[in-house]
């Protein structure tokens, strides 16, 4: 049997299943990125979609998602207000094999303050840049950096192929370019 982070670098470079890429884990004064034991540790892009102050009234629709509730930041670092969230962009474009289901979890560094990412299973044959919702559950603000380590991506390897991948039944978020809001 190969081993998990041999078979990832593998279908990285071969199937440009991870674009771009980081071969090994990068660790020295960031939020650590790149390849692990059984996954990947992706980053985050520099452009973020901050959840905007509400007046009473307000309310967040996935039939009807408003993109005006959201403030657009870029930059190397983005603060989370208290209680609140942020819609992210991973750096890392992504093409799932047919063969593969990918699980999201955040990052333990990051935990640890309060933030939680929240990424949907990355279906066979998805591909495109992920949409995280990142939520700061603590009562101050958070900071987050691009191009460090946001969450790890897990990947669940079939020795069967699904009837109908996400590509077969044109998904609405396939081949995302950015960070994407809510679609019905």
């Amino acid at each position: 049997m190969i081993r998990p982070d041999t078979w990832i670098t593998k279908m990285a470079l071969e199937r440009k299943m991870i674009e771009p890429f980081a071969p090994a884990q990068a660790r020295e004064g960031v939020v650590s990125f790149g390849v692990s034991a059984y996954g990947y540790d992706l980053r985050c892009a520099d452009e973020f979609r901050v959840f905007a102050n509400f007046v009473a009234g307000d309310l967040l629709d996935p039939k009807r998602f408003d993109e005006n509730m959201f403030v657009k930041h870029t930059g190397a670092t983005c603060e989370i207000p208290p209680n609140s969230y942020a819609l992210a962009r991973s750096l890392e474009y992504f093409r799932i094999p047919r063969n593969v289901l990918a699980v999201v979890q955040g990052k333990s560094t990051y935990a640890r303050c309060g933030v939680v990412v929240n990424v949907t299973p990355l279906e066979p044959e998805w591909e495109g840049f992920i949409t995280m919702c990142v939520v700061n559950a603590a009562p101050v603000p958070v900071r987050i950096y691009a191009g460090e380590g946001i969450a790890q991506v897990l990947f669940l390897e079939s020795d069967t192929f699904p009837a109908l991948s996400y590509a077969d039944k044109k998904g609405k978020y396939q081949a995302q370019g950015g960070i994407t809001g809510a679609k019905v």
